[in-house]
């Protein structure tokens, strides 16, 4: 089984911590682990670099992390807290000269023609971004390709990106297996999580099927999304969170997608059971 590296670009929730114009003590917390952009991460496996997620923090992520190189973006749903960045990966295409791979279901596809519909019609406006859309399910595993044998793009001024065959087919895939989550118990807003060999990464995710915890066997690391520590319409409270951990048994668990309801980073820690840590950004695991 392949090893994965995993960084936390965006540990936060969809409003971010600090929130605009909040007083309180996390927001105002001077401990850098309390500064959270928007949830992603950044996965190297199998000789592949892919992003889960690209919300409104994506391009500060990028140049944060001095981002260079990107094979895949899988995205988990359709909310703008995960998409809000697409426009971004013309720096990508410009200079690596090819298309942006996307994994998604058929309906975030949907959503993303209405948001950037000028990266999906066949004459492009000059310096729109170039995507090349997967679609997914929950069901079966996939596989993800280097970018290097996609289209080479070569920029025309005046005209925009004229595509030309690429210059290597040199490929080795790795396959992901996706997790099939909730995002809701009653409205049950589709939401994949992703399984990259030892470890998974699950956000937004308040229900999950019993059929799906077996994907989640043997992991060294998982990660879920938590907002608050009682009851939310949509995300997991930190009990359930910490049940699901139990229940996967992975070697060390990470909560992510934190909002500023939870306490500071330094109070939380102390909160949790062995094993089980708040993520922040620029934390990697694995590796």
């Amino acid at each position: 089984m392949n090893k994965a590296k995993l960084t936390f670009l965006g540990s936060g929730t969809s409003q971010g911590v600090p929130m605009i114009g909040c007083d309180c003590e996390v927001c105002k917390s001077a401990d850098p682990r309390d500064k959270r952009l928007r949830a992603s991460v950044l996965v190297e496996y199998g000789g592949l670099t892919i992003l889960v997620d690209a919300g409104p923090d994506f391009r500060y992520q990028m140049l944060r992390q001095d981002v260079r190189h990107i094979d895949a973006i899988l995205l988990t749903h359709n909310h703008k807290d995960h998409t809000g960045g697409l426009d971004d990966v013309r720096a990508f295409n410009l200079i690596e000269h090819h298309p942006i791979n996307i994994y998604c279901e058929k309906y975030v596809e949907d959503t993303l023609k209405g948001e950037y519909p000028y990266a999906f019609v066949e004459v492009k406006y000059q310096g729109a971004p170039e995507f090349h859309v997967h679609n997914i399910d929950g069901s079966h595993p996939f596989l993800v390709h280097s970018n290097a044998i996609e289209d080479w793009l070569e920029w025309e001024r005046g005209f925009g990106f004229r595509h030309f065959p690429p210059k290597s087919t040199e490929d080795t895939p790795v396959e992901i297996v996706p997790i099939q989550g909730w995002h809701h118990k009653v409205k049950k807003l589709s939401v994949l999580g992703y399984r990259f060999g030892n470890i998974a990464y699950l956000t937004d995710i308040n229900l999950l099927e019993e059929d799906q915890y077996d994907k989640l066997k043997g992991l060294d690391a998982v990660t879920l999304g938590c907002v608050k520590i009682g009851q939310h319409h949509s995300h997991p409270s930190l009990q359930e969170c910490l049940d699901f951990f139990g229940r996967v048994g992975a070697k060390e668990s990470y909560i992510t997608h934190i909002s500023h309801l939870l306490p500071k980073y330094s109070e939380f820690e102390k909160m949790l059971p062995e094993h089980v840590h708040p993520a922040y950004d620029g934390l990697v695991i694995g590796g």
